[in-house]
């Protein structure tokens, strides 16, 4: 379980949130919602320990974060707006690497997975010769490639055409029913039911609140 007490965060000496708390368990999926400046990536860095709160304390399995970092981290996959992929790489040579770092996932085949995060044909391409979206599904990728069981997404369906909206929607509901929690952020609807399915809205942060 994954759980966020009080949690405050200040920019530049202004308050994005104030006293957040929330818990995401085995099993769940949640999605953090709010408009543009809320504070969603913010929190998202607090919850992945890039960053530290101005207040409040991230739990994962009843131990702080930042007191176990190893340990949060050996059960965490992370990916944010940096596609974290290597761009010197190809599209192969990055799932390869990817796969090499969970020895479980030997027998994974790449090029399946290649056709799941749509770059069928795409394999031999350096990785930094591609677009952004193509670079940000070399990155997804790493979803099939892993077993860690807390997910936390900042914008996955960022130029994902409908039809792979679908399939990572399935995706997590497949990661969520083997006990993995997913924690994302998205500006559109997903089509997940309700019992796997949580929200947290983030208000829009006030011009005033200053520390």
């Amino acid at each position: 379980m994954l759980r966020c007490e009080k949690l405050t965060c200040v920019r530049e000496d202004r308050i994005l949130f104030k006293d957040l708390s929330f818990t995401a368990s085995s099993g769940e999926i949640v999605q953090v919602e709010g408009p543009n400046g809320v504070g969603k990536t913010s929190l998202f860095r607090l919850i992945v320990g890039l960053s530290t709160p101005y207040d409040g304390t991230i739990y994962w399995q009843d131990k702080a974060i930042l007191a176990e970092r190893e340990y949060f981290y050996q059960q965490l996959l992370y990916l944010g707006h940096k596609t974290g992929i290597k761009p010197e790489l190809t599209v192969l040579e990055n799932l390869q690497f990817f796969q090499k770092m969970q020895p479980s996932y030997a027998g994974v085949d790449l090029w399946e997975v290649l056709a799941k995060v749509g770059l069928a044909g795409y394999e031999e391409l350096v990785a930094g010769q591609l677009s952004a979206g193509q670079q940000r599904r070399v990155a997804l990728a790493r979803l099939w490639l892993n077993d860690c069981p807390l997910w936390v997404l900042d914008e996955p369906f960022t130029a994902i055409d409908k039809s792979g909206v679908n399939v990572l929607e399935n995706l997590f509901v497949q990661h969520a029913s083997k006990g993995g929690i997913v924690l994302l952020t998205s500006h559109q609807d997903l089509s997940i039911g309700s019992e796997l399915l949580s929200k947290i809205t983030l208000k829009k942060p006030m011009d005033d609140f200053y520390v």
